[in-house]
C-alpha cells in the first residue's frame, strides 16, 4: 500500500527532508587599504541568498561578519534615516540598506565617486560637511519667540519646506554631480544648495539677503547646468534641480 509522505513528517524508513537549491549570488567589491594596498582592487564573494535578508546591506554585513571582516562599510540605521550606508551600486550613488538584491549577474559595488577613500567604501566627507557647514544650517532671527518657546509657523509656510527638510545629507546627489566632480573645491553642490534654499524658504528666518549673497560668485551656485543628476539619483526621491533653480530665480528677481 502506497502512503503519502510528506516533508517533516515521520515515515517508516525514517524523516523525510527535501534540501533547498542554493541561491548563489556574487559581489563585485571595490577593496583599498591605504596602509598596504598600492591601488585599489575588486574582490568577489558569494553568497546564498536563501540565507541572506533582501537588501543590499544585509549581504555586506553577511559578507563582513562570515567571510571577511576586514571589510569596511559604513552603516548604523538601516531605514534609509541615517544616510551613512550610501555608496554607488551597479553604477547608480543610492543607499545600501534601500537598495534590494538583483538576484541576475553580479552586484557592483563602489564608495561614492570622485571622493578621496578613507579606506573600502568609506569615503571622506570632510569637504561635504565643510559646505554644509558653510551655508548655515539653522535659524537665524532676532526675534523673541511668543511666549518664549517657539516660533511659530502656519501650516501654508510650513509646508514650503517639503521636499528640503528630508535630506539626510547622505551625498548621493552631490557625487552624482559632474559639476562637483569638477570644482567641489568651490562648487557647493546639490545638497547643501537644497539646505541653503531651505532656510531662504523658511518664513521664521530674518538673514535670507545674507544668504542669498554667499551665492553671488560665480562657482558657489552658479556652476550648476541643470544636468539633473542630483534629482534621479537621491535616494530620497526628493529634487535639489529645482531647489536650486529657485534660487537662481530669487537672485535674478
Amino acid at each position: 500500500m502506497n502512503t503519502l509522505v510528506r516533508a517533516g513528517m515521520r515515515s517508516t524508513v525514517g524523516t523525510v527532508r527535501f534540501a533547498s537549491t542554493a541561491n548563489i549570488k556574487k559581489f563585485k567589491i571595490y577593496r583599498f587599504d591605504p596602509e598596504k594596498d598600492t591601488k585599489p582592487y575588486y574582490k568577489t564573494y558569494e553568497i546564498d541568498l536563501n540565507d541572506c535578508g533582501p537588501m543590499t546591506l544585509d549581504a555586506l554585513i553577511k559578507i563582513k561578519n562570515e567571510q571577511d571582516p576586514t571589510l569596511t562599510f559604513r552603516r548604523s540605521c538601516r531605514e534609509g534615516i541615517c544616510g551613512s550606508c550610501s555608496m554607488n551600486i551597479d553604477g547608480v550613488n543610492t543607499l545600501a540598506c534601500l537598495c534590494k538584491i538583483e538576484e541576475a549577474g553580479t552586484m557592483k559595488i563602489n564608495p561614492l565617486p570622485h571622493m578621496y577613500v578613507i579606506k573600502d567604501l568609506v569615503p571622506d566627507m570632510t569637504n561635504f560637511y565643510q559646505q554644509y557647514k558653510s551655508i548655515e544650517p539653522y535659524l537665524k532671527t532676532d526675534a523673541i519667540p511668543e511666549g518664549g518657546k517657539e516660533h511659530y509657523q502656519s501650516p501654508e509656510d510650513r509646508k514650503k519646506l517639503d521636499g528640503m527638510y528630508e535630506c539626510i545629507l547622505c551625498a548621493c546627489c552631490s557625487t552624482a554631480c559632474p559639476s562637483y566632480w569638477w570644482n567641489s573645491d568651490q562648487y557647493l553642490g546639490p545638497a547643501a544648495l537644497m539646505q541653503a534654499r531651505r532656510w531662504m524658504a523658511d518664513s521664521r528666518d530674518e538673514d535670507t539677503e545674507n544668504r542669498k549673497k554667499k551665492l553671488e560668485d560665480s562657482f558657489s551656485m552658479y556652476r550648476c547646468h541643470t544636468i539633473m543628476n542630483c534629482t534621479k539619483t537621491c535616494p530620497k526621491g526628493l529634487n535639489p534641480g529645482k531647489a536650486i533653480a529657485e534660487i537662481k530665480k530669487d537672485l535674478a528677481a
